[in-house]
């Protein structure tokens, strides 16, 4: 039987290449190239969409256990300023860039890329006992405008009591939509006013009966979520009319079918120059699991036919 020699010299060369190999690396194991289902980044989120962004994280997650995501909610004038300094590569917003954002990341060697993923609207909210539950939207443009400033001017039977209109953050898309939907300029009247977010709107409708209250649908749409369910409880819907006889709540049909007149969309917007997570992600929610995600949770897909269903009454 033969006997194996190892020979000095090969053996001093492997041993050169472990240590080398260790000092570039002390843990001995290779660093994870991102790709689009694998590595770290941070996105920023509007507020709004807190509770949808959190089931889509958690779901992508699950299904690629190398992708790490952290999620910053925010207003959108915040999100919007990361995405500008490049404090993350990927954001969630209710608009499109600019021409001049676009320019702006465009001189910086960026393209931003845009993807529309949702529906949403916004909800109008009032107090338990506040009997109105009915307004067109002229009347809430009067609102804005200081020609209204009662209930009673919106019902002659309610209450001559005086309206507080309450958003959630001075920074807020939804104060933006607004603006642009009325051509509103300058200050709102001083019925108006902001808390921080979508939440604090709820629970302060809850506590103040005079309240009307501005939030996206999605904090109180998806009825199979706990969350959700407990802030539905606590508030009332108001359905929204372009005339007398056209009401209707922010519903996920009246949203599909432009029935309610206070929709808009969902964009997730990309400053990534490869094809990097932030990219996997945007993907995944304009696909198809996404996509469900967001039918579920009561806005409307922007990438997947819905099917609306009319039932006539006898």
């Amino acid at each position: 039987m033969k006997r194996i020699v190892l020979h000095p010299f090969p053996l001093a060369i492997i041993m050169l290449f472990l240590v080398f190999s260790s000092c570039r690396n002390p843990m001995g194991v290779q660093p994870l190239e991102e790709t689009p289902t694998r590595g770290n980044i941070k996105i920023s989120v509007d507020e709004s969409f807190q509770l949808l962004y959190d089931t889509q994280v958690y779901t992508f997650e699950s299904l690629y256990v190398d992708a790490k995501i952290a999620v910053s909610y925010k207003p959108e004038v915040d999100v919007l300023a990361d995405l500008m300094n490049d404090s993350v590569r990927t954001v969630v917003l209710t608009r499109e860039l600019t021409q001049k954002e676009k320019d702006y990341l465009l001189a910086q060697k960026f393209v931003s890329r845009t993807t529309k993923v949702a529906h949403d609207a916004l909800a109008l909210i009032v107090n338990k006992a506040n009997p109105d539950t009915l307004i067109l939207d002229f009347q809430f443009a009067d609102i804005f405008r200081g020609k209204i400033t009662t209930w009673k001017q919106i019902n002659p039977k309610s209450p001559d009591k005086p309206i507080s209109i309450v958003f959630d953050n001075n920074k807020s898309g939804n104060v933006r939509y607004f603006r642009e939907k009325f051509d509103l300029k300058g200050n709102f009247p001083s019925n108006c006013f902001a808390v921080n977010t979508n939440e604090e709107v709820i629970n302060y409708v809850k506590n103040n009966p005079s309240a009307l209250g501005i939030i996206s649908v999605n904090w109180i749409s998806d009825t199979q979520d706990s969350v959700s369910n407990k802030f539905l409880e606590s508030v009332k819907v108001v359905e929204v009319g372009t005339d007398p006889l056209n009401y209707c709540k922010p519903y996920q049909g009246y949203i599909a079918e432009g029935s309610y007149p206070f929709c808009r969309d969902v964009y997730m917007i990309s400053r990534e120059t490869f094809s990097g997570l932030g990219t996997g992600f945007a993907s995944f929610v304009a696909g198809d699991q996404g996509q469900r995600i967001i039918l579920k949770s009561g806005l409307v897909p922007a990438t997947m036919p819905i099917r609306l269903i009319q039932i006539k009454k006898d």
